[in-house]
């Protein structure tokens, strides 16, 4: 094998995916269960931010698992749901879980729903019988926990009270607190389908991730988010926020509570279409 061949000889799955454990703190799972997808997911939402900086930062968005894989587990970045939850569902199908993906329109202002393939979330199904489960790691402030796809009952959840109601055409609608989340389309998707929906909202005046810049995750006790030069923490249900008076500060916060190191703080940019 020459020395172009060795530089460009793909990554074993089972090396990256062990990479993206650590990356996590999580542990390799004996088998691919209901509690093994729990303990993942939170695992990832409590490590890997949801964030559009690559927006901002004037940097590529790239649909393809290896890409979205170096990004977090390299590049120790977060994303938004496709890369999120495109990278999540790769690592779980090494992980010997069977996932589908499933794209999803957001509920706006007044009901409203957004665009086709506002969002894609993860049919899961695991070994022990149980599910099918529906996974997410990539809609912000959400379910902490696996929600059962099947059940139309209430579902309790750390973060609040779900439940999925028939919607039409076979769609499933999602709830939180009795308040509309998502319209869900059951029918399997393939990762390339999302790159409208993801073109969508890192280029439009209408996206709200061309308005603002976020970067938000999980923590123990509850939430902490950086909104602009704004850090808010929210800890066991009280909310605190801290405005940022400068770049360096900004840095600290994303370096310090987001492990992310950046070398210059992001700015909003304006949209590429109008």
């Amino acid at each position: 094998m020459n020395e172009h061949a060795r530089q460009s000889a793909p990554v074993p799955a089972s090396v990256w995916a062990d990479a993206y454990l650590a990356r996590i703190g999580a542990v390799r799972p004996a088998r691919a269960d209901a509690a093994a997808l729990r303990e993942l997911q939170l695992h990832h939402l409590m490590t890997v931010p949801f964030e559009n900086l690559s927006i901002h930062l004037g940097q590529e968005i790239v649909l393809e698992d290896d890409k979205l894989i170096d990004k977090i587990v390299t590049g120790r970045r977060g994303g938004f749901c496709y890369e999120l939850n495109g990278a999540f569902a790769a690592l779980l199908r090494e992980l010997g879980f069977r996932v589908v993906l499933l794209q999803a329109r957001v509920f706006g202002d007044g009901g409203r729903l957004g665009i086709p393939y506002d969002h894609v979330a993860l049919r899961v199904e695991t070994d022990d019988g149980t599910g099918p489960w529906l996974a997410d790691v990539g809609f912000g402030d959400h379910a902490l926990r696996p929600l059962e796809l099947q059940v139309r009952s209430e579902q309790d959840d750390p973060s609040g009270t779900f439940r999925f109601r028939e919607a039409p055409q076979g769609d499933l609608d999602l709830l939180r607190d009795g308040s509309r989340q998502f319209r869900l389309d059951l029918r399997p998707r393939g990762l390339a389908e999302f790159r409208g929906g993801a073109w969508f909202h890192r280029t439009s005046p209408e996206s709200h991730f061309t308005r603002s810049l976020i970067c938000s995750r999980c923590t123990d006790d509850g939430r902490v988010t950086l909104r602009g030069r704004t850090l808010i923490t929210t800890v066991r249900g009280e909310r605190h926020e801290t405005e940022l008076r400068d770049d360096a500060e900004v840095l600290a916060a994303y370096r310090d509570h987001f492990g992310m190191a950046l070398t210059h703080a992001p700015v909003t940019r304006p949209p590429l279409s109008t």
